[in-house]
């Protein structure tokens, strides 16, 4: 059900980045329209740059708070303008998107398992000056033997216009139901970009020449070091929902972005 504005106003918390604009901003708004701690609130206000919508989104993950960015910080590409007027109508008035994370699975050099959430992306990377070596496998069925670069990653729909995009992968529009698999600087297969993959695919990555060729995996910003297998999947027993003025939802700045020179 919709919220209506006096049903948001005095339940709003707000999360900002750790810079001089974005705190001000929040102590602005907290004077003016109160404030709740963030797993308390009817809506989480997150100000500064894309980085402090991540944190945020992190921060809130399963708690089915819905998160509205202020643009404080540079690029902004998931933030809304910022403006302090009439904040709990603006609330009450914008469109929605619901996300689902990328859960991965890393199996570390000693054995150790580790799990983490990622909202953007997961990301392999070398470790060393030598190139990665790494076999691909979606749906248990090997789809590439060796690919000899400096990383790989998959994205979720909303971060295809991150580190995916940097890394000359494609843009997916949001309720594709596809997954972006994008190399890093590929050396061999050299004419190799990727693939787009069902967003139901579980996607592994084994390492090859693992002691010659150590690589880390990041899901957003958790790292696990000199990993031996990476199972990636989304996960959609987990959602987060994201906030957006009309008419500037993030289905529209996706598509907008594929026009952007």
């Amino acid at each position: 059900m919709p919220m209506r504005p006096e049903d948001i106003a005095g339940r709003i918390g707000f999360h900002a980045a750790p810079t001089p604009k974005a705190m001000e901003a929040r102590a602005r708004l907290a004077a003016r329209y109160g404030e709740v701690p963030p797993e308390q609130a009817a809506v989480l206000v997150a100000l500064g740059g894309d980085g402090a919508m991540l944190e945020a989104q992190h921060r809130l993950l399963g708690r089915n708070i819905p998160i509205y960015g202020m643009n404080c910080g540079s690029v902004g590409f998931l933030m809304n303008d910022y403006r302090e007027e009439d904040l709990p109508r603006r609330l009450a008035d914008a469109q929605s998107a619901v996300l689902h994370p990328l859960r991965m699975r890393a199996t570390a050099e000693d054995g150790a398992l580790h799990e983490a959430l990622a909202i953007n992306e997961v990301s392999l990377l070398r470790e060393t000056r030598q190139a990665a070596k790494i076999r691909i496998l979606v749906d248990g069925k090997v789809r590439l033997p060796e690919l000899i670069c400096d990383g790989v990653l998959v994205s979720t729909p909303a971060g295809s216009t991150a580190y995916n995009l940097s890394a000359h992968g494609p843009i997916v529009p949001l309720g594709a139901n596809l997954l972006p698999l994008t190399p890093i600087s590929a050396f061999r297969p050299r004419r190799w970009r990727g693939a787009l993959l069902p967003s139901s695919a579980e996607v592994v990555f084994e390492i090859l020449e693992a002691e010659k060729r150590p690589v880390a995996a990041v899901a957003d910003y958790t790292e696990v070091r000199d990993v031996r297998r990476v199972e990636v999947r989304e996960d959609t027993g987990v959602s987060l929902t994201m906030l957006f003025d009309p008419d500037h939802g993030l289905s529209e700045r996706i598509i907008a972005e594929q026009f952007t020179v």
